[in-house]
């Protein structure tokens, strides 16, 4: 029996497209959130604004990475970044 199983699974394709889908549906937006809330928490309460900001700052610049790499986009970027140099 199990090597019938393994001769059908064998057959299809496999990829990682449902495990993808189910990261960026679910645990980016609980990660978002926490870092929402992190973020309130250590700076709100004490009046320390401008550490929020700068703490803010960074987390743009990660989200910025993670969408470059989630879309795709990141060899098009890299390519207008090489086209700088190169001419």
């Amino acid at each position: 029996m199990t090597t019938m199983t393994l001769a059908v699974l064998a057959q299809g394709e496999l990829n990682t497209g449902g495990v993808r889908t189910w990261l960026l549906d679910n645990i980016v937006p609980l990660v978002l959130l926490s870092v929402a809330l992190l973020l309130l928490w250590l700076g709100g309460g004490k009046g320390d604004n401008a550490g929020v900001m700068r703490r803010l700052g960074g987390v743009v610049i990660a989200l910025a990475l993670i969408g470059l790499a989630v879309s795709g986009l990141g060899v098009d970027v890299g390519e207008w970044l090489a086209g700088l140099f190169t001419g």
